[in-house]
């Protein structure tokens, strides 16, 4: 199977929908929400649109930017076959958030210091991890029979893991990157805690293991594709299965690992802050994960690479850089993006790029009023290095309905 890597873009033309272009040049067409994309990641969608087992078409959300094999912000129904690295390495990365029953007036400088200091001592971050007398072992527990299974049967996952063997001592931990945690106020000055983080190191081994597995199947089968990171599983082959099990172990390791942190981080808060309650409007959503779905007349995988799921009425969450707006959002079902919205800001360029642009002085200036890290090792993470959430936003109005709009004061960083 041999690909072509031409692009063709089509502006689509008296489109009442926010489908800004589409590329007709492959076997299916490719649907962007955004004209803000790169040439790079046109050429990357064409390459996934010419696969045999793409599903109807492939949806670029608004945040849409170049990845590994599969473009960030990308939404691929594909019929009896995953591509893992298009599921990611950090399988089941996501968000959570909790509206708790505090205000604006309950807080204050001195103790959201104390806040963002308790949080940096309670959630280790970027590579440490809990020490053998603090694992969360209630937290652990249910996840050790589907693992064992799984190392029974491929016991090389045992040396994929290395140095994070100690799975178990990562739970509750936030990473590092872009994953954060923030206390944000909302357009009625009510408290929210926030967080982005994924499976760790754990979910990393299963990826990187299984990405390789899937490469050797496209060699032993000589199949040829545009980019060695598109090699897939197909249903029925020898790997599938274990591969589905293992995504499905690692995407729940990661919902717990977000609220094991939020637990912590709630705790760490109760201990500076006025008594409170934690209110009903809480969401926890992966935005890097596989999943059995049915869209246009057939059960497909679907596989949010940077995308979170938009059905009719359900909950996400669209946060910006530090130092911008987030959004909690209502889904409006739209069944051209696979009833999928944008996942965040979306980056506009490296963090190498972003590192020789901006100074420590600009990310003062671009994170002012919020507690957070403002020295070199995180000015990567800039507010400047990602795009304009409020242009995403606008740009998905028909895939989401904006609920709360939240500002943060407090951000912890890996």
């Amino acid at each position: 199977m041999t690909v072509t890597r031409s692009v063709q873009i089509l502006q689509e033309k008296g489109n009442a929908m926010p489908i800004k272009e589409a590329i007709r040049t492959q076997r299916v067409p490719v649907r962007i929400w955004t004209d803000d994309i790169d040439e790079g990641s046109k050429a990357q969608l064409a390459n996934i649109a010419s696969l045999p087992f793409i599903h109807h078409h492939v949806a670029a959300m608004p945040d849409v930017h170049l990845g590994i094999g599969a473009t960030i912000g990308s939404v691929i129904a594909t019929h009896q076959a995953i591509i893992p690295a298009a599921v990611g390495v950090d399988i089941g990365c996501g968000m959570v958030a909790a509206r708790l029953s505090l205000t604006a007036n309950d807080i204050d400088e001195k103790r959201l210091k104390k806040v963002f200091d308790q949080i940096s001592r309670d959630v280790p971050v970027g590579r440490d991890q809990h020490a053998d007398g603090q694992v969360l072992v209630d937290a652990v527990r249910p996840f050790e029979p589907g693992l064992k299974a799984l190392t029974g049967r491929h016991p090389q996952l045992l040396k994929a893991f290395g140095k994070f063997s100690k799975w178990a001592n990562q739970m509750g931990t936030l990473g590092g990157g872009n994953h954060f945690i923030e206390v944000c106020l909302d357009e009625h000055e009510r408290v929210w805690v926030m967080l982005h983080s994924g499976s760790r190191g754990i979910g990393n081994a299963i990826a990187t293991y299984f990405i390789e597995l899937a490469r050797k199947d496209m060699a032993r089968h000589m199949i040829h594709l545009p980019d060695r990171d598109l090699a897939y599983f197909a249903e029925g082959s020898e790997h599938f299965a274990d591969y589905v099990e293992a995504v499905h172990w690692a995407q729940e390791y990661a919902m717990a690992n977000r609220q094991a942190m939020l637990d912590l981080v709630l705790a760490g808060l109760a201990r500076h802050l006025p008594p409170f309650t934690v209110t009903t409007e809480a969401v926890n959503c992966h935005h890097n994960y596989v999943a059995r779905e049915h869209h246009y007349g057939a059960d497909v995988w679907v596989t949010r690479k940077g995308a979170i799921r938009a059905g009719v009425g359900e909950l996400g969450i669209v946060p910006g850089s530090m130092g911008a707006r987030s959004y909690i959002v209502r889904g409006k079902g739209n069944a051209e993006s696979f009833c999928s919205s944008a996942h965040g800001a979306g980056r506009r360029m490296s963090r190498t790029a972003a590192t020789r642009r901006f100074t420590e002085a600009d990310l003062a200036r671009q994170t002012e009023g919020v507690i957070c890290r403002k020295d070199k090792g995180v000015v990567d993470e800039i507010p400047g290095a990602y795009k304009d959430i409020d242009e995403v936003m606008a740009n998905q109005r028909d895939l989401t309905e904006i609920l709360h709009t939240l500002k943060q004061v407090v951000c912890v960083k890996g």
